[in-house]
């Protein structure tokens, strides 16, 4: 079973209509994917009146655990935490703030800002993360990124030994932009051994820890 928490569609700088890319992610075995935009402030009502929508009919037609959401992006640093807490009223059900990955000029500081939010579920390809970063996401409850994502993927191994070394939990996504990008088990378990990890740290990267969201999700939708 495959679990995804971060792509993207035509709605940003993706190529495939939600319903088609989580079509295609149920045609390819996956049990949940989160469609995650990218958003900044302003555009985040129009991107998840979609999303929202489309991924409550796909979960309803083939079974996939479909969840709408955002990848908060590029945004300056002192409003990460206002673009977060509006896009979890806004209904989005996984919140992701794009890091500081090495490729990319993220303004200093997103890392910290995304991880001090409580309404940030995954910080994606963090980059160089420091000590002090990886320990404050264990605090949080803040998911790490491994990223199947060329460029990003580039600092997976520092990614995964900081975490593991602070005791903060790991997921695997694809960060997908196309089919292609989609993953499958033989690329992601390559992926986890890429990044250096066990293969009790692979289960937990590839099932316990996208278990243990999904049912955080979950709880947090469904009050009481």
């Amino acid at each position: 079973m495959i679990y995804d928490f971060h792509t993207h569609t035509f709605l940003s700088d993706g190529v495939l209509s939600p319903m088609e890319l989580i079509h295609r992610a149920h045609v390819q075995g996956y049990g949940a994917i989160a469609v995650t935009d990218h958003v900044g402030l302003e555009d985040q009502e129009r991107v998840l009146g979609i999303l929202i929508g489309e991924c409550r009919r796909a979960t309803e037609a083939w079974g996939i655990v479909a969840l709408p959401g955002v990848e908060i992006t590029h945004v300056p640093q002192d409003l990460v935490g206002e673009a977060a807490r509006r896009a979890r009223e806004l209904g989005a059900q996984v919140v992701v703030v794009h890091g500081e990955t090495i490729v990319e000029p993220v303004e200093p500081g997103t890392n910290l800002s995304a991880l001090s939010s409580p309404h940030v579920d995954i910080l994606a390809h963090p980059g160089l993360i420091t000590e002090e970063e990886a320990a404050l996401a264990a605090e949080r409850g803040v998911f790490l990124e491994i990223s199947a994502r060329r460029g990003h993927s580039l600092t997976n191994g520092h990614v995964a030994r900081l975490a593991l070394r602070r005791g903060a939990r790991l997921l695997l996504d694809s960060d997908a932009h196309g089919p292609d990008d989609l993953l499958t088990p033989e690329m992601a378990g390559k992926i986890a051994r890429g990044a250096g990890l066990s293969e009790e740290e692979t289960y937990l990267l590839l099932e316990g820890n996208p278990l243990s969201l999904l049912q955080r999700l979950r709880l947090a939708a469904q009050p009481g």
